[in-house]
Order: structure tokens, then sequence, then C-alpha cells
């Protein structure tokens, strides 16, 4: 990120779920971003449940940036699941959430949203994407100049097999990519800057059950609220025979903030959008070159590939537990 008097201008799409409600607290709480604006998607839990969910931590952790609702199905109209048994019947690990009214959300779907804003600062906003990439689809088939005034895109998704970490969906598809693959291969195979962050560096960060405590410690009415959130994560990870969780959502953040923090690969990036490696994710690295040309004429696009996992935690945590 420049280092400028100006803080980064960020748009957040996203599924809440747990993991992205500590991802929109640390962009929140970051000295360097501005959050001016947040789009949702479905993902971890159907459009009108996310929605909801965004609605509520906009409140609770006292957010001023408009919502835009965004898209419910995939483009190729299928409907992901919810992910319950990760994030809870409600996506928020089924704490109390009253009922909530869309009645203040931005009138515009998420795609006009997201063209509008980086219309109105052009080259100014990095969109921090950690769901299915629909939104960022759309705006690019309704309006394909949209990526002459996108500054970055910073997404969480994909697994390309670095030091053995798969997919969590299928043995070779991540969850976001694997739940509109096609939004996926258009956003990379588009003309802007797309850092990808995916499972090869976010399962490089654990984090154990007594650091999620410091939330708990926090006298941060937020901090406190994201601990009661995470206790079904907890649940979930421990009942997988594991001491710590996963903040996936978190590092793409991190990444917006701090790239140093990230080691990466160029190269064009496709996804398989049927079949069953439906959601697969792979890289032509920039200094290789094959018969098959199904990468040609494809942007560079930056993989991560391993990171600094302890200053990426001391970050995250600093940065959220800071009254």
């Amino acid at each position: 990120m420049s280092r400028s008097n100006s803080k980064q201008k960020i748009i957040f799409d996203t599924d809440p779920g747990i993991d992205d409600a500590m991802a929109l607290l640390f962009i929140q709480k970051s000295p360097v971003l501005e959050l001016v604006g947040i789009t949702t998607v479905a993902g971890n839990g159907l459009i009108d449940t996310v929605t909801r969910n965004t609605l509520y931590l906009k409140d609770r952790f006292g957010i001023k940036a408009p919502i835009a609702k965004g898209a419910g199905p995939a483009l190729d109209g299928s409907v992901s699941p919810a992910s319950t048994r990760v994030h809870g019947e409600n996506g928020l690990g089924d704490i109390l959430i009253p009922p909530m009214s869309e009645n203040t959300l931005d009138p515009r779907p998420g795609w006009k949203f997201i063209s509008d804003i980086v219309r109105q600062y052009p080259g100014e906003v990095t969109l921090v994407a950690v769901g299915h990439f629909t939104n960022l689809a759309q705006a690019l088939r309704y309006d394909p100049d949209v990526v002459k005034f996108v500054k970055d895109v910073v997404v969480m998704g994909g697994a390309f097999g670095f030091d053995g970490y798969l997919g969590n969906r299928t043995p070779c598809a991540e969850s976001n990519i694997y739940g509109d693959p096609i939004a996926a291969d258009e956003v990379f195979s588009a003309q802007w800057k797309v850092t990808i962050v995916g499972l090869d560096v976010t399962m490089k960060l654990p984090v154990k059950f007594n650091e999620i405590d410091q939330l708990k410690q926090s006298n941060d009415p937020a901090c406190q609220l994201l601990w009661a959130i995470s206790r079904k994560y907890v649940n979930y990870y421990r009942q997988e025979g594991l001491d710590h969780i996963y903040i996936h959502d978190a590092a793409a953040v991190a990444a917006a903030i701090n790239p140093a923090l990230f080691t990466r690969r160029s190269g064009a990036v496709r996804v398989v959008t049927e079949g069953f490696a439906r959601g697969e994710t792979i890289q032509k690295p920039d200094d290789r070159h094959y018969l098959i040309s199904n990468w040609d004429n494809r942007p560079s696009q930056s993989v991560c590939i391993d990171v600094d996992s302890s200053k990426l935690k001391n970050l995250f945590f600093d940065t959220i537990l800071k009254k």
C-alpha cells in the first residue's frame, strides 16, 4: 500500500460468516483502511441471511459505510447450501440476532454499487472479496470498463497445492471458488490486478483457542461479541481434533494492508467450471510455456504461496484489540 496520508479505500464483498465478522472488524479498526462500502453475497449462508448478519455487524461494530445487497445464486443459477456445520444455523455462531430491517440498505444491487463507488473514487478503491465472486463478475459483465477504475482486487479463495494444501470443498476446490467457478474464472481473467489469498497461505495461519480468548478479555464490546460468535467456530475445529481455528478472510484484509507479508507467484489463473474438478484453480507461471493455449492472452495475477504467519497474526490482534 502506498505510504500516503490518505487511507486505503476498501469495498468489502462478504458473506458473514464467522471469519467474515473477524475480517470486518479488522477493517473497521485498521488505522490505514477506510471502509467505503460493503456488498453482500451468498456463500456461508443464503443471501437474506448474510445480508441480515452484515446489518447486525454494522450496528454492533459502529460501522458507518453503506451496505448493498448483492447476488444470491451463482452465475449458472445454482445456490450453494449454507455452511451451518461451521458457522451455525444463522451464520454467526447461533448467537441471538434481532430482526434487522433491509430499509437501511443502499437501493443499488451489489454489482452496481461497486461500479458506482469505484467510479466515484477512480484508482483509489481496493475490492476485498471473501465470499463467492458473483458480484465482481456481474460488475464486469454489466460495466466492462469498471476495471479501469479499480485500484486493486484482493480475494480469499482458491487452492493451488503449495506445501500440500488442497481444497476444503473437494480435494481440489476451495469453497468460495466452488460456489461460483464461472465468476471466479471471469474475475481472474479480467484486466485488473488480482491478489489471490488461498488456502495455500490461510492454512498456515492457525490461531490457538487461547489466543482467541483475548477477545473475551477485552473491554471492547465488539471484541467480546466476536468472541461469542467464535464459540461455534472453536467447537467445530475442536471436534475436528484441532486446538486452533483459521482466520481465512482476515488474511485477505492483511494482504490489502501489508502485501509484504506474503510471498507470491505471478501468472495467468484459470478455474475449472464444471465436472468433478469444478472449482479447481490452476496457475500458469509467467516463466513457463505450454502448447495448450487456455492461459494465453490472460493477465498475470498474483497468487500468494507463503506468508509470515507470526507477523500477520500480530497485525490482526494488535489491530482488533486496540481501543
